[in-house]
């Protein structure tokens, strides 16, 4: 490898570090994320024909500039796909969409409740993302639970159901849909394989916490509490299935019309924006502003798209410069190509750094095979979704649902790791095991 490519590859790594050690710098690792990408593709542009061997030398710098729009396009297809789930999600919450999850969950027994909190956010993660899943949750616990110790509890129940849940999805994680993004995993293959893995990842973690709680919750805490909200039940519950059964309906107009995710979500966007706006008709202007989708827009967290921008987009540089393929082929010389061993590690190195530039740089390391382990829905991928979605619980900083529960709750990372992290690792190791038998007995 080259100076100026263990220049890019440094580069790469501090940015890295600054984003992984984000509680500490204090400084947002967008800003970190969009550094690093011009920063890497600048030093590439120091000498460019060194690269592109097989380029005439005037026709370099043209040649990049095709190769950075090519990358911007497949980086904006997974950006647009997460801005159009992100604005659908906010639509139905604000709306009152996700009243019925506190009413469904409403019981005295603590046991009970934390198996309802376990099965409601580990669905509806698969449905919406792990992310807005653990938010809605989150509020409910707060309306339902008083006692701070056992609503850390169900907070950690929150995390791991979240993230078990969004990777047998391909909806559910930002993860799993870089990867059918990708075309490396389909609807069917995830969900008839991953599923029960990503099931028992957060049935043995339930149950030894549920061990943790005894006995019943108070009558006064455990009132529902009356919202004022200008739509009807009826309407209330038209929003929630038009933006729900229309995140599920994604993948199956992707099948029908083999247009990118992104068009179906623009689909279910416009459609649930034109309902919203004629239930709102009638209504006074002071009432509704606030939750029209054109004032939900502006509250869309950018930072979030910005830092995936910037990860997708640095993580290209080290696809082109063929960093990535010589650490694929240092992977599979040192591990003998076991996929098992080799996915394992990086689910635990997900608990520690963000598994999207994980993911993003195991897609530019290891290329899409006719057959065998590396063939779409072949045994690296499905793994890869597994546990890169599953090992981020490890840690609460491993993941985007564990970081927001961290800020709401205010769980410290001690907790976590001496309460939590042995108990995630459990079921992580028995969800690969699972896999392993349905494929030597199933498959």
């Amino acid at each position: 490898m080259s100076t100026l490519s263990l220049c890019i590859v440094a580069a790469f790594v501090i940015g890295y570090l600054c984003i992984a050690l984000e509680s500490i710098t204090k400084v947002n690792k967008a800003a970190i994320a969009l550094l690093m990408c011009v920063v890497c593709w600048t030093l590439l542009m120091i000498d460019p024909a060194s690269y592109y061997p097989m380029i005439e030398s005037g026709n370099v710098i043209h040649h990049i500039s095709e190769v950075i729009e090519h990358h911007l396009g497949d980086a904006g297809g997974t950006l647009f796909f997460l801005m159009g789930a992100m604005t659908i999600v906010e639509i139905v919450d604000t709306n009152g969409g996700f009243n019925f999850v506190r009413d469904t969950m409403k019981t005295r027994s603590k046991r009970k409740l934390l198996w309802r909190v376990a099965f409601m956010t580990f669905f509806l993660s698969a449905i919406l993302d792990n992310l807005t899943t653990s938010i809605v949750m989150i509020m409910v616990l707060r309306k339902l639970v008083q006692n701070r110790e056992d609503r850390l509890i169900y907070a950690a129940m929150v995390i791991i159901s979240a993230n078990s849940g969004g990777a047998f999805s391909p909806i559910g994680d930002v993860t799993t849909i870089m990867l059918w993004i990708k075309g490396v995993i389909t609807t069917q293959g995830v969900l008839s394989e991953i599923f029960i893995p990503s099931l028992i990842s957060m049935v043995i973690p339930a149950f030894i916490l549920s061990l943790h709680l005894e006995g019943k919750f108070d009558k006064s805490q455990n009132l529902q509490v009356t919202e004022i909200s200008q739509f009807t039940k009826v309407q209330r519950d038209i929003i929630f299935w038009l933006g729900v059964g229309g995140l599920i309906f994604v993948p199956i107009f992707k099948t029908i019309t083999h247009l990118p995710p992104f068009m179906g979500i623009l689909l279910v966007l416009g459609v649930l924006w034109t309902t919203t706006e004629i239930f709102n008709y009638n209504t006074s202007e002071d009432d509704t502003m606030a939750k029209r989708v054109s004032d939900i827009l502006s509250r869309i967290d950018l930072s979030t798209i910005m830092f995936f921008l910037g990860i997708l987009m640095a993580v290209a540089v080290l696809q082109e410069i063929g960093a990535l393929t010589l650490l694929g082929e240092g992977l599979n010389e040192t591990f003998s190509g076991n996929y098992y061993v080799i996915n394992g590690i990086i689910g635990i190195l997900s608990s520690i750094v963000d598994n999207v530039p994980l993911v993003a740089g195991c897609m530019g390391m290891y290329p899409v095979a006719a057959d065998g382990a590396m063939a779409v829905d072949g045994i690296f991928w499905q793994l890869l979704a597994y546990c890169a979605g599953v090992g981020g619980s490890m840690l609460i900083i491993g993941s985007a649902a564990g970081v927001v529960v961290m800020g709401l709750e205010k769980i410290t990372f001690g907790w976590y790791m001496k309460k939590i992290t042995w108990i995630v690792f459990v079921g992580y190791m028995a969800g690969i095991l699972v896999y392993w038998l349905e494929k030597a007995l199933l498959f």
